[in-house]
């Protein structure tokens, strides 16, 4: 047999006339998104539908263009809601996006693979703790009177319960425990994705003369970019659902905190205080066109789903 010939069959491994066997993996493949599937129907697609037609409509469910959203909008709790949610969500991603980069790369070329391990799972030891944990456990940390850091707190000045939780400094608190619930998860994936990068890469960086630090900004970070947006993007998402923290805290600084203190709070002071489903459904979608556009743009400014080229 010529070379010619050889490379004939090499391309092409099924002869005329004869089909593929099919094998199980595709419809493997389809019964596994199956789940999935039917799970974003009844609890993402359909409640949002939902939510879009009750935001159009009255209680009656004559249909009323977009006067629940003038309505809402037009309420004094509206802005002060949505502005600490942007305030919250601007700490929160700087911080995340900062020490958790950060501290994957030092992990990543500084600490060695056994210890980086142990690091590792001590981060993402929080992030087992459900929200509602998470908060009753920075309750404790933040009373000056059973803190094990009170004297810290009395030094910066928060020398009773209430003083911790004044308005002004719930962006902090809630990043905070944000930061500590969240971040040590993204950290494992961010150390994850440095991994991927080949060490034929980091070697001739070195050869070229770069150090630790201009191989993390020139060729680490830029080449996990990617990821980097999706973090982003995940955690703006979970930013804007911010609920059952302030919740709590509202509730244990005995009504110092405002209840309507986030959209969705405000949102559920809407459907179940005053009975105005539509008006929480306005307030819903409000969030999601949000949650959309920020997505939107990053997915475009960063090529977020660009497959690279072999």
């Amino acid at each position: 047999m010529t070379l010619l010939e050889t490379e004939r069959v090499a391309v092409s491994p099924v002869r005329r006339g004869t089909t593929p066997r099919r094998t199980g993996r595709g419809r493997a493949g389809y019964f596994f998104v199956a789940g999935y599937a039917v799970l974003l129907l009844a609890f993402g697609v359909f409640p949002t539908g939902y939510a879009f037609y009750l935001s159009l409509t009255n209680d009656r469910g004559q249909f009323t263009g977009v006067n629940q959203f003038v309505k809402v909008v037009q309420d004094y709790r509206f802005v002060p809601a949505f502005t600490h949610m942007l305030v919250y969500l601007v700490m929160w991603l700087v911080t995340l996006v900062v020490l958790v980069v950060l501290t994957a790369v030092v992990l990543r070329s500084r600490v060695r693979p056994g210890t980086s391990a142990l690091f590792r799972f001590l981060y993402y030891i929080p992030g087992a703790l459900a929200g509602v944990a998470s908060v009753l456990v920075w309750l404790f940390m933040l009373d000056p009177d059973v803190s094990p850091v009170s004297r810290l707190l009395t030094a910066l000045g928060f020398k009773t319960f209430a003083a911790v939780l004044a308005p002004g400094n719930l962006p902090l608190i809630l990043m905070l425990i944000a930061f500590w619930t969240g971040a040590g998860g993204w950290m494992v994936v961010m150390y994850g994705a440095l991994n991927n990068i080949p060490d034929e890469v980091l070697e001739a960086a070195r050869m070229d003369g770069a150090g630790p630090w201009r191989t993390a900004w020139h060729i680490q970070i830029p080449m996990i970019r990617q990821w980097i947006v999706y973090m982003t993007i995940m955690a703006f998402a979970t930013g804007t659902q911010l609920f059952v923290e302030p919740q709590l805290l509202q509730t244990a600084s005995l009504g110092r905190v405002s209840p309507t203190w986030s959209p969705n709070q405000l949102a559920y002071v809407y459907a179940f205080q005053q009975g105005d489903f539509n008006g929480a459904a306005a307030i819903s979608v409000v969030l999601l066109a949000v949650g959309l556009l920020a997505a939107g743009l990053l997915v475009a400014r960063s090529n977020l789903f660009t497959l690279d080229e072999k």
